[in-house]
């Protein structure tokens, strides 16, 4: 009888089906320097075939695989080349979309150990090289999350515990209601997942202290000594490395400081910015970024896994831990020092994506990482000297890998921003600097070339 894993050209083999898969795949990344990179009227028109009532009968995989690829692949965005700046979204390096096939053939849940022990301990190789790269304390926690907003709330809520123990309230046996009321502080231009991660771990909007930016989007440590001296009880300081929008970085030191002389919890929100870390050419603006408390960082962003990958590390693993503490009767967590990933992050039932995370940081190494970072920062450098060149106004210090610019009016910056994109040659999305209507790029994919500036920078001119 044929094994159902038997190599077969028949596309309704397992064998077939992967191999079909990976052709498609491949045709793909192949074709997406060379189209649009938003999808044509007529392909979005098309997704209209994917709306029918659910089937009464089995399909063909086969079938069913060339309809998906058929009809979706023409409806991505193509986020995975070049020229697309929008959002800081990073490529998937060609070992991560590698490992996630992989990691999809083996289907392993990364809750704890005894279900996947691959997944453990690629995990805690993962994060101890992550703790490595990013300059972090090596005995820090580290949990795998789908991005920036698990990441801050994970983060944030052991910082909940932790200072309301400091003030003599245990919230593992008391919880919220009736604690001392808890302050978080953060910049005006914060996250909005700060924001977000606050309100669902019980914190209002009369608890959020909101502190004045300077002119790139850096926490003024005037304003923020002045809140933390009249501010009483217990006290969390949200910084950031890497303004959304400039790019720039928050004077860790000044501000570990600060929250030393209050006892507040300092944590840095790093979903791109924290990468700067891992190269020299950023040492004085890191300066102080090992003293936080706790650390978010996006592997989907610089580290160019594929979607979805975020990371939080938190300095004492003991309030990490003080997430979650139900255990199930069916589960033994912590047993012979085994990593239990769960214990890290809200979720039990999970992806094992630190698979991906594991096979970019062992592909790149420390050297690789350093030129990625660099290469994008150098790309940025580019572009903004050719948009000062054609005539836009560069509004930012180009610090980093971001650029907000704009024309001499909001009229003629939303029809510049609207022409290139429509032009198909790149994307990169609108924001508000400062009050101002502005376009902003990010670069942060492995794919992006030289050639893709000059391409991006003559459609720009194309557009003004």
């Amino acid at each position: 009888m044929e094994s159902k894993f038997e190599h077969s050209s028949n596309p309704t083999s397992i064998a077939g089906l992967l191999s079909d898969a990976a052709a498609r795949a491949t045709r793909y990344l192949e074709k997406i320097d060379k189209r649009s990179i938003l999808p044509s009227k007529a392909a979005i028109a098309a997704l209209e075939r994917l709306r029918v009532p659910f089937p009464e009968e089995s399909a063909d995989p086969g079938s069913v695989l060339a309809k998906l690829d058929d009809i979706g692949s023409p409806a991505t965005i193509a986020s995975a080349g070049g020229r697309y700046f929008g959002y800081v979204v990073g490529g998937s390096l060609p070992v991560g979309v590698a490992a996630s096939w992989l990691a999809a053939a083996w289907d392993q849940n990364a809750q704890v150990y005894a279900t996947s022990p691959v997944a453990a301990v690629l995990e805690e190789v993962a994060a101890a090289w992550l703790l490595d790269v990013l300059r972090l304390p090596p005995m820090a926690s580290v949990g795998f999350v789908t991005g920036g907003q698990m990441a801050n709330f994970t983060a944030l809520s052991a910082a909940r515990n932790a200072v309301l123990n400091g003030v003599g309230w245990n919230f593992d046996e008391h919880g919220l209601f009736g604690a001392p009321p808890i302050t978080i502080l953060m910049s005006e231009a914060a996250h909005s997942t700060i924001h977000s991660a606050a309100r669902m771990m019980g914190i209002g909007e009369l608890q959020i202290r909101r502190i004045p930016c300077d002119d790139q989007g850096r926490m003024r440590l005037d304003a923020l000594a002045s809140v933390l001296n009249l501010t009483k009880g217990p006290k969390i300081v949200s910084s950031q490395a890497g303004n959304v929008n400039s790019g720039a970085f928050e004077a860790f030191d000044h501000i570990a400081d600060l929250c030393a002389r209050h006892a507040a919890w300092l944590h840095i929100d790093g979903a791109f910015g924290l990468w700067a870390a891992a190269t020299p050419k950023f040492d004085s603006v890191m300066a102080g970024h090992d003293r936080a408390d706790s650390w978010t960082v996006d592997a989907h962003k610089w580290l160019n896994t594929p979607y979805d990958c975020g990371m939080v590390a938190v300095r004492e693993a003991r309030w990490h831990s003080s997430l979650k503490t139900a255990h199930c009767a069916y589960s033994e967590l912590g047993k012979d020092g085994q990593r239990d990933g769960s214990v890290w992050v809200p979720e039990n039932s999970r992806r094992a994506r630190g698979i991906e995370c594991w096979a970019a940081l062992h592909q790149l190494g420390r050297a690789g990482v350093q030129s990625l970072v660099e290469r994008c920062c150098n790309h940025a450098l580019k572009l903004a000297a050719g948009l000062q060149a054609i005539g836009y106004n560069v509004l930012n210090e180009v610090v980093l890998n971001q650029v907000v610019f704009a024309c001499a009016d909001e009229q003629s910056t939303r029809r510049a921003l609207e022409r290139l994109q429509n032009s198909g040659v790149a994307w990169l999305g609108a924001t508000t600097w400062q009050g101002r209507f502005a376009a902003r790029i990010s670069v942060s994919s492995w794919a992006t070339t030289d050639q893709d500036v000059e391409q991006t920078i003559a459609a720009l001119a194309n557009s003004y």
